[in-house]
């Protein structure tokens, strides 16, 4: 006898199941990468946005290199806002093209400086965003020039603000997608809001954290991009990219 309760939306089904098998995921690659992982940053908020700037398409020891000869050059971020810009440009040489994250900087930090009230004034701290929902803080710090989402993401994540919003690299954006978790022709940045909206609203800051991280230690350690190494992964039973690729061998 069919029954009577209507089938659920496509959608909502597709959904579900990519929030379950997030959550999956979640649990085998903590496991697996030993979860929970301590913060790596200690920074304000304004000095994480920029180090995040500093970190585009740059190993991450080189923009630690710059940001630290940066902070070892300028006293202040107003200093660095204000000095000219070939010194900031020379302060950042340990970076890929300092000469466009030199001006990027400066710009961005003068934008916030306005924004707080007056230009001559010291950029403000950033401390602010702690008492903004997520979306909202995510939209303040989108707004400027330069500052994408997984930029805004690790200013509220990564600083002492400690906000649960969730950053998407390359590493955990190619697991992500292998697992099909999000589509294969969504970017990392729209990858942003699918991932988050797979996570529970209730997770802490930690819990976020250690998802991003279990996902892309996950696509250092085992997803390469280049021939990943599905026969050891541990999440080979539920990965249909994996299962292909072991059954091709």
């Amino acid at each position: 006898m069919p029954s009577s309760r209507p089938a659920a939306p496509v959608d909502s089904v597709i959904f579900e199941a990519r929030r379950a098998l997030a959550l999956l995921a979640h649990e085998r690659l903590c496991a697996a990468y030993g979860a929970p992982f301590p913060f790596f940053s200690d920074k304000d908020p304004l000095s994480e946005l920029i180090s995040a700037l500093l970190s585009h398409r740059t190993k991450n020891t080189d923009s630690h290199r710059a940001y630290q000869q940066l902070r070892a050059t300028f006293p202040t971020w107003e200093a660095v806002r204000d000095a000219p810009t070939i010194d900031v440009q020379r302060a950042l040489s340990a970076c890929t093209w300092p000469e466009q994250k030199a001006p990027r900087i400066q710009a961005v930090l003068l934008e916030i400086s306005r924004r707080c009230g007056d230009e001559n004034l010291p950029p403000c701290s950033l401390d602010f965003l702690a008492d903004r929902p997520i979306p909202e803080a995510r939209a303040w710090l989108e707004s400027i020039t330069g500052v994408g989402p997984k930029t805004s993401a690790a200013t509220l994540l990564f600083s002492t603000l400690r906000l649960p919003a969730m950053p998407v690299d390359s590493h955990h954006h190619r697991v992500a997608q292998r697992l099909g978790l999000i589509g294969p022709k969504v970017g990392e940045g729209p990858a942003h809001a699918l991932l988050a909206a797979l996570l529970p609203p209730e997770w802490t800051a930690q819990q976020v954290y250690d998802h991003h991280e279990a996902l892309m230690f996950h696509g250092q350690k085992c997803c390469f991009f280049h021939s990943p190494a599905c026969g050891r992964c541990v999440m080979l039973d539920v990965c249909p990219v994996g299962q292909l690729a072991v059954g091709n061998e």
